[in-house]
């Protein structure tokens, strides 16, 4: 490694980090999440301090163009947990762009194709697993301070990439998608996936969409990914009904969600 700065003084800080949330699942164990919607850097470092394996930041149906989501990047590193940065669909430009300001994982939602999900992959990675465009003067770089090569390396290795599988249509190639080298993971999007099935609101419960989940998993087993779900109240019951059908990443609500619930709980019992 070349750095500019002497060992004694600032080498943790530009050497490059293990991805603590890739070696979880690879040594077969169930990760545990949350989400934030709120863009509080205060929230993603709570949460590592509380024990979360990673935060999923919603830019998706949540966006703030600015600063917010670096703050929150660095809040991660902090704390010990992964971000998990969801980005809109259909921008190359946002996967790249996550990932060189320090996030450690990229999701993109609604993908439905195995051409879309290379697309991503291409995005996020260097040659020769993708086609991702060098530049190395950001925070995932450390300024090139740190090896290019070895930078490179890191990234293609330790960077998660993710989609979201929310549509019937997108079950169609799931076998397809589940293959492509470069894809790390699946989020099961079941509010979404039970619109698609025809269902007249969101369940994560109902028979059909259990039926996707099942198939989905098994997917992902035989090729060797991991599979992201989120989980609402009952949490613990949810989560272990969701672990025994072979979910890696459990995401135990988001931060409205969690206060929504609590706060509403604690007012119907005090009041």
């Amino acid at each position: 490694m070349n750095m500019t700065t002497s060992e004694e003084g600032n080498a943790s800080f530009v050497r490059m980090p293990e991805n603590r949330l890739l070696k979880k699942l690879r040594s077969g164990k169930t990760a545990v999440g949350t989400c934030a919607y709120s863009f509080s850097p205060d929230i993603v470092q709570l949460a590592g301090y509380c024990g979360m394996d990673f935060c999923r930041i919603d830019n998706e149906h949540a966006w703030r163009q600015d600063n917010a989501l670096e703050n929150m990047i660095r809040a991660s590193y902090l704390s010990g947990t992964v971000a998990v940065s969801r980005v809109d669909r259909g921008n190359p430009y946002l996967v790249r762009k996550v990932l060189e300001i320090g996030s450690q994982a990229v999701l993109v939602p609604q993908v439905e194709s195995r051409r879309e999900t290379q697309e991503i992959i291409d995005a996020a990675k260097f040659p020769p697993v993708g086609t991702r465009g060098f530049g190395n003067l950001n925070a995932s770089g450390r300024y090139g301070i740190v090896d290019s090569r070895e930078w490179m390396d890191w990234s293609n290795s330790e960077t998660m990439v993710g989609i979201m599988i929310e549509t019937a249509k997108a079950l169609d190639e799931i076998d397809g998608i589940m293959s492509l080298p470069g894809l790390d993971f699946v989020l099961i999007g079941t509010s979404d996936l039970s619109l698609s099935l025809g269902l007249s609101k969101p369940s994560s419960g109902d028979p059909k969409v259990l039926d996707c989940v099942r198939r989905i998993t098994a997917s992902a087993r035989s090729h060797g990914k991991y599979v992201m779900i989120g989980v609402g109240k009952p949490w613990v019951e949810n989560a272990r009904k969701f672990i025994e059908m072979g979910c890696h990443m459990i995401e135990l609500g988001h931060d409205y969600t969690v206060l929504r619930d609590v706060w509403s709980d604690l007012v119907k019992a005090v009041g």
